[in-house]
């Protein structure tokens, strides 16, 4: 009896002790909660840039013209790809986005329609308006029926996105550290940090083109009209505690 007596006296004395330091800790604030005073800030960064990666189809098409033969496609493609090459354009940099004429429901449909042209469209990448105004001026005007931009970006995007993040961080810490100053405080370690989202404008530009087939026209002077900007705006939130 007496051993069981002490047992539940030593049990009594352990509970009462772990309740006390809870409540202590409780009134502390510092365990349950070890940031009691925090701030948010929010930060942002943005950047202007000239891409230098412009993404172009092209559209080629077999035609006809009185008293002549047919152009037919297999040499309007070997004239083309001679065009690139003139230009500076290494074969990796250009690619098939579509082909009409190598495939069962053209042979069927040609059948049907002998005069039917046959088509294929390139997608070109670039490195500037320039050079892009130089492939058009050796282009087939009959041949070319587009010549569209899809999409422009830069060689060093994900460089540069990064770049971007670490100055919002940053400018949500500065931001934190005169705040807290105005009420006598000071700004302390980062609770929590929102991954910045991302914020991208891609802006395109006519581009001067001398195939009025296509679709454009050269700007006042013969000189080609450059890419407006690319603009990239990250905005981060970041929690920190008051010391």
């Amino acid at each position: 009896m007496k051993r069981i007596m002490k047992t539940l006296a030593a049990v009594f004395a352990i509970l009462l002790i772990t309740q006390t330091t809870i409540a202590q800790q409780g009134q502390s604030g510092y365990s349950l909660n070890p940031f009691p005073k925090t701030i948010t800030v929010n930060g942002s960064a943005e950047l202007e840039i000239v891409p230098d990666e412009i993404y172009v189809q092209i559209r080629l098409m077999e035609y006809l013209k009185k008293g002549d033969p047919k152009r037919d496609l297999e040499k309007i493609k070997a004239d083309f790809l001679a065009a690139c090459k003139a230009v500076g354009l290494s074969d990796s940099l250009i690619s098939i986005a579509s082909y009409a004429g190598n495939n069962n429901y053209y042979e069927v449909k040609k059948k049907k329609a002998p005069d039917m042209l046959a088509e294929i469209i390139y997608q070109v990448k670039f490195s500037g308006s320039r050079q892009m105004d130089q492939l058009v001026e050796k282009l087939d005007d009959e041949a070319t029926k587009s010549f569209r931009i899809v999409s422009t970006s830069h060689s060093r995007m994900t460089d540069l996105k990064k770049q971007l993040k670490i100055k919002a961080i940053q400018a949500a810490r500065e931001k934190g550290i005169y705040l807290t100053e105005a009420i006598g405080e000071k700004l302390g370690e980062a609770v929590t940090i929102n991954e910045p989202a991302e914020w991208m404008q891609p802006m395109y530009a006519n581009v001067a083109l001398r195939s009025n087939n296509a679709g454009y026209e050269m700007a006042d002077g013969g000189e080609a009209i450059d890419f407006k900007k690319i603009k990239l705006k990250f905005d981060v939130s970041v929690v920190f505690a008051i010391r």
